[in-house]
């Protein structure tokens, strides 16, 4: 069933529904008679190269609407990459073949700790890859909903040339996938979700992906599939077609049955926070846990990003890489310090945490580089759950808007500035539409980045 839902957000005002804060949040009270307790367990799915982090807000506005925690789950896939040619072995990069086994151990955990006959599986991007070829091959009977968003369903690109590569809508795994009057298999209901032009990898020019002027053979309806119902949400990027409110709002509808009784995150009194570190060896992103290293969290002034006292929490990763938990308060702004063994110091800035989380996961910044040489300093500001759209979103990095951020449709989801060093030390604002993270600068001498890490 195609059902297009032509809802443009433009402008300032297009995430006013994020819950970026300006001030300390005000705790807010939990809708009287909300329960989710009685839709299926719920497993989160990441895309490519990306973390189970990603669904923080997505999981915290599932709570808020009275699903339990317990209840929902988000992978880490150990290996999150894509190899060139799915059949070849990558160092660090994953098969189809490893992501479907991946999956279905966790939908099996889900399954044997919630003691539900089926669980619902909602992914973003390579996640639905995922999620498809496992209810397809033999794992339908365990699914009882699948939502797939902004997934490349017919390919980021469809041609004769390297067929291999998972992401070929001409090559063997796609086209496995698509055969038959129907795209989806009978027995689950499907939900797909997709950008109203602005999807960087559903775009008919091959600019985005390295060949500028070659045709794609690629829409913007790429995401859409036979069979299922296929939901247009808006003027929204690549990641927010799953970290979106307006995503929340129809993954939440389709996996329940019923819109949600709120949209904004409920906080709590009292929130714990842990996770994993990871690693980049050799460069490659991965999700292999790090020992040794070294996590501190600090409360921080909002207005300055000064350290208020001493550290709240330190810990030491062993071979699982877990470190916390840390008891913080909602109202804080908070920076954490990874120390990881071979890697930069990393200082990430955030807005307060108005939920906990066990999955605060933690990679270093990237290596010091040749463009990096001379700089005293050098931060970042971080979007992980979507891109920075210009001029579709107010962006400010220091009072001005980031010159490396590409206008148009939206392309990066990190700007970074270099500083002299009489900088060092000094506090630079990163705003985000309504979320304003203050970060200082740190010597890049001594091996450390600064990252304003936006949650919204």
């Amino acid at each position: 069933m195609e059902l297009s839902r032509r809802t443009i957000l433009k402008g300032a005002g297009a995430l006013s529904l994020l819950g970026g804060r300006l001030g300390a949040p005000a705790l807010a009270q939990a809708a009287p008679g909300v329960s989710g307790a009685d839709i299926a367990p719920i497993l989160f799915v990441h895309g490519n190269g990306d973390q189970a982090p990603l669904w923080v807000t997505t999981i915290w506005r599932m709570e808020s609407n009275g699903v339990p925690r317990e209840r929902m789950f988000a992978i880490n896939f150990t290996d999150p990459l894509a190899r060139t040619d799915d059949k070849v072995e990558q160092a660090g990069r994953s098969s189809t073949e490893d992501a479907r086994r991946e999956l279905g151990e966790a939908i099996r955990e889900l399954k044997q700790k919630t003691g539900a006959a089926r669980v619902a599986l909602v992914g973003n991007s390579r996640g639905g890859n995922a999620i498809r070829n496992y209810v397809r091959n033999g794992g339908g009977g365990e699914v009882s909903h699948a939502v797939l968003c902004g997934t490349p369903n017919h390919g980021v690109y469809a041609s004769d040339e390297g067929l291999g590569n998972e992401f070929n809508g001409r090559g063997p795994f796609l086209r496995g996938l698509n055969e038959g009057d129907s795209e989806v298999a009978a027995g689950t209901a499907f939900l797909t979700l997709r950008s109203d032009g602005l999807d960087k990898y559903a775009q008919p020019d091959g600019r985005f992906i390295g060949k500028p002027g070659t045709p794609t053979n690629v829409t913007s309806d790429g995401p859409a599939l036979k069979g299922a119902t296929n939901l247009v949400i808006g003027a929204v990027d690549h990641r927010e077609t799953a970290y979106h409110p307006r995503a929340f709002r129809e993954i939440y509808k389709f996996i329940a049955g019923r819109e949600p009784s709120r949209i904004e995150i409920v906080p709590e009194a009292n929130v714990r926070l842990s996770g994993l570190v990871t690693g980049t060896p050799g460069g490659v992103q991965t999700n292999r846990p790090v020992a040794g290293a070294s996590v501190d969290v600090y409360h921080v002034a909002a207005e300055t990003g000064e350290r208020i006292g001493g550290p709240v929490h330190s810990s030491q990763t062993s071979a699982d890489g877990r470190w916390g938990p840390a008891q913080v308060d909602p109202s804080w702004y908070l920076e954490i310090v990874l120390t990881s063994p071979g890697a930069v110091t990393t200082h990430v800035y955030r807005s307060p945490f108005p939920r906990s989380s066990d999955i605060v996961h933690l990679r270093a910044a990237r290596p010091l580089g040749p463009t990096d040489a001379g700089a005293g300093a050098i931060v970042l500001m971080s979007r992980p759950r979507g891109y920075f759209g210009l001029p579709r979103d107010v962006v400010l990095f220091d009072g001005r808007e980031p010159a490396d951020v590409k206008p148009g449709v939206p392309t990066d989801a990190v700007t970074t500035l270099r500083l002299a060093e009489a900088e060092i030390g000094r506090p630079m604002v990163a705003i985000f539409n309504q979320e304003r993270i203050v970060a200082r600068a740190w010597p890049a001498s001594e091996n450390r980045i600064a990252v304003a890490e936006l949650t919204y």
